[in-house]
């Protein structure tokens, strides 16, 4: 008989205890944990897939063969390109065959949408099966019919149950899996609710076997919680291969798949889509899309180049400041980070005698980015100066550049990428700061930029001035 045991798990973030705990000693959460009781699996199932306990014996092997294997496969095309060049651009280059990826994003933002989209343009690459948890095979085909997907080679199934789906998928070997979603599956093995930390947790494990021990690219969907983390154990992130999140606003129509851990590629790069009545469209120039219907010669908007991965792209900040009419000021950003907007008002009522406890702000980053770095302080004071001073700031002049507490504007990086997106956009403009000019200036950089003129700033009062 199967050996039964019994642990606590944080509800929050997977931390697993012998005994109950009022607060958890990993992410410092009250009253989240909860008896969960784990079965340990049939012998079977601990092994590979159709394979013995003696073929499934531990053997090292050499790393130098492994890396000359390796790069004569990355050679041969081991990557499977699903002609969604956004989508390739973030995994990397294309599919790992052996890769497990995790898609998580709001409800209703668009995850299953994307997914029946590439299983569609997946022609000629093998078998993909698509596997639903939460919708009918006919509801499948009717949004499959709106998105006009006509592969031929793409299976749909609609099951909760994984011995189900393993049996299945070994049998026609697809090499594309994708399941809809990871909480909706569950292991008959596991005593517990399907969602629960347990079915996740075991039913991931099983589905990287099966990727690894079968060369099978499988496709993960999660769900996300109030607060943007994938519901569930945030263990889930550790156990797969690449991790992406799909942003966005329901109420706006860009979306954005960023990366955010990828073992077969750089992380933080990003893909923009558009969505549409007929699915999602790539957005190829970003920068183009982002700065349609910008108001020129307006007080409070400009025009920041920020790098997203290996990419760079024009964003318009608008911001707006009035007289408050309480006691206190409200402060209110949207698409980038509130404190540190505060830090930039206090540093222009400090440093250039602007008042600016006295007026509410708002601020806000068109197209429903979420901007984070720092190069975008800059651009972010000249638009809150630009309204303060209601005077509008040059319409084909770009900002880049960190302000420090002092009022400084410090270097930032890949200035030639950023101004080369502001010179390819038709931009005559743009403000940078002086060291990283000093050392384009050395290194010659500057003579590639010759049809744009290039303001250097020291300081903060350089910009009003």
């Amino acid at each position: 008989m199967a050996k039964v045991k019994s642990v606590f798990v944080c509800g929050e973030c997977g931390y697993e205890s012998s005994g109950w705990l009022g607060k958890c000693p990993a992410c410092g959460e009250w009253n989240t944990f909860f008896e969960q009781k784990l079965q340990s699996e049939p012998e079977q199932d601990k092994r590979g897939i159709g394979s013995s306990a003696k073929e499934r014996s531990p053997r090292a092997v050499r790393i130098a063969e492994k890396i000359n294997y390796a790069e004569t496969e990355r050679n041969a095309g081991d990557r499977i390109k699903t002609n969604i060049e956004e989508f390739d651009r973030v995994l990397g280059g294309g599919i790992v065959k052996d890769s497990l990826v995790l898609i998580g994003g709001d409800p209703g933002i668009g995850k299953s949408t994307l997914l029946l989209q590439i299983g569609g343009s997946l022609c000629g690459s093998g078998t993909v099966l698509y596997v639903s948890g939460e919708e009918s095979v006919e509801q499948i085909s009717m949004r499959g019919e709106r998105l006009k997907v006509a592969n031929e080679d793409m299976l749909v199934m609609a099951e909760t149950d994984f011995e189900a789906i393993e049996n299945y998928a070994l049998e026609i070997k697809p090499s594309v899996l994708i399941i809809d979603s990871i909480q909706t599956v569950y292991m008959k093995s596991i005593d517990s609710a399907p969602g629960s930390m347990a079915q996740v947790r075991a039913v991931t494990a099983s589905l990287m076997r099966i990727a690894k021990d079968g060369k099978i690219a499988v496709f993960i969907v999660g769900h996300v919680t109030k607060d943007g983390n994938i519901a569930g154990p945030k263990v889930l992130e550790h156990m797969v291969d690449t991790v992406l999140y799909f942003e966005g606003d329901n109420y706006l129509n860009y979306r954005i798949l960023r990366g955010v851990k990828n073992r077969f590629g750089s992380t933080n790069e990003i893909g923009i889509f558009e969505m549409r009545q007929g699915g999602l469209y790539q957005v190829p120039n970003p920068s183009e899309s982002m700065l349609s219907g910008r108001p020129m010669n307006e007080p409070g908007t400009a025009v920041i180049s920020i790098v997203e991965g290996s990419r760079a792209m024009l964003v318009e900040v608008q911001a707006l400041m009035c007289n408050t009419v309480y006691g206190m000021p409200r402060r209110t950003a949207t698409g980038f980070d509130y404190g540190r907007m505060n830090i930039i008002l206090a540093v222009l009522e400090k440093k250039l005698g602007l008042v600016t406890s006295d007026k509410d702000a708002y601020l806000n980053i068109i197209g429903g980015l979420r901007l984070t770095e720092p190069a975008c302080d800059l651009g972010i004071a000249a638009a809150l100066i630009s309204s303060l001073r209601d005077k509008a700031c040059d319409s084909l002049a770009a900002y880049i550049g960190e302000v420090g507490l002092t009022g400084e504007i410090r270097s930032v990086n890949q200035i030639e990428k950023r101004i080369g997106e502001v010179q390819r956009m038709g931009f005559e403009k743009v403000y940078i700061p002086a060291s990283n000019y000093e050392v384009m200036q050395r290194s010659g950089e500057l003579e590639k930029f010759g049809n744009i003129k290039i303001i250097a700033l020291k300081r903060l009062n350089e910009l009003i001035n």
